[in-house]
């Protein structure tokens, strides 16, 4: 069998041994960043889980599509159209949230946007900040205006990181930057919030196993000439469990931190990386 053939088996496996658990019945997540991978798990696996959502994108069609699929698990859902660098889109959606639900237990912050993927002394600095108007500043926002409402509940707010933060590749420094950056956010708004009994945690996936990176490895095996079973063992081949993370496993991990299982955890950051990264 090709590696790529017992990967995905392997996935199966885990597939259908998985059965979720009421983890987080009664609470209300708001995820932003809605698009057809992680963001798409995330509202999945929390509906599966018992979670009343708020799912938040620039895209109305593809909220409207997901809603529809997540109410089929008998949760309340609601859409809210948002560009999360905008104040008032961000204010917006707390408004919709507190209409809808009365209350907020956790903020997923997913939205996100990749730099130009080349050394970072090539990337003209206004290119960098505009990125991290998504990646930092919009994350920051987004915690500071929910934090009364989070607070009221002992909620948590959830920062979707990067293993990138690990890398020293010169083609991943701008997007390591915002994300190095994201990391000591959260961290800081850990000891800021948590006398208020809001934790915050970050979440840090390497490569996930959906449909990016899946063109992703197709391209690289044009350019390289390698057939995507090898471009997938590449990139499995430095971990320890010889594969890749599929959306729902880093959907999974990141609820975790979200339940009440996780009620004394903050300021770390979890990597979800099948053992790519540690010491």
């Amino acid at each position: 069998m090709s590696d790529l053939g017992y990967a995905q088996a392997h996935d199966t496996s885990i597939e259908d041994r998985y059965t979720a658990v009421p983890l987080l019945k009664g609470k209300v997540i708001v995820v932003s960043g809605i698009g057809p991978g992680l963001g798409r798990a995330l509202a999945e696996e929390a509906a599966k889980m018992g979670a009343d959502l708020v799912i938040a994108s620039r895209t109305e069609s593809r909220l409207l599509e997901l809603q529809a699929d997540l109410e089929g698990y008998g949760t309340k859902v609601v859409s809210v159209v948002a560009d999360v660098t905008d104040e008032d889109s961000r204010a917006n959606l707390l408004a919709k949230t507190l209409e809808a639900f009365g209350r907020v237990d956790c903020v997923i912050n997913n939205a996100f946007t990749i730099p130009p993927m080349d050394p970072i002394t090539q990337i003209e600095p206004r290119k960098l900040a505009k990125v991290n108007e998504t990646n930092v500043f919009a994350p920051l926002r987004l915690s500071a205006l929910f934090a009364d409402a989070l607070s009221e509940f002992k909620g948590s707010i959830i920062m979707l990181n990067s293993c990138v933060v690990f890398s020293s590749q010169p083609e991943y420094a701008g997007y390591k930057l915002s994300k190095g950056a994201l990391e000591h956010l959260a961290s800081s708004l850990a000891t800021e919030l948590g006398p208020r009994g809001i934790r915050v945690n970050s979440v840090a996936p390497s490569y996930i196993y959906e449909d990016v990176n899946r063109g992703y490895f197709d391209f690289l095996g044009a350019v390289e000439n390698k057939t995507h079973d090898e471009v997938y063992a590449e990139k499995a081949g430095p971990t320890d469990l010889k594969r890749l993370a599929s959306p729902q496993e880093v959907a999974r991990a990141t609820l975790f931190l979200a339940s009440d299982l996780a009620s004394a955890v903050t300021g770390q950051m979890l990597t979800v990386d099948c053992g790519e990264f540690h010491d």
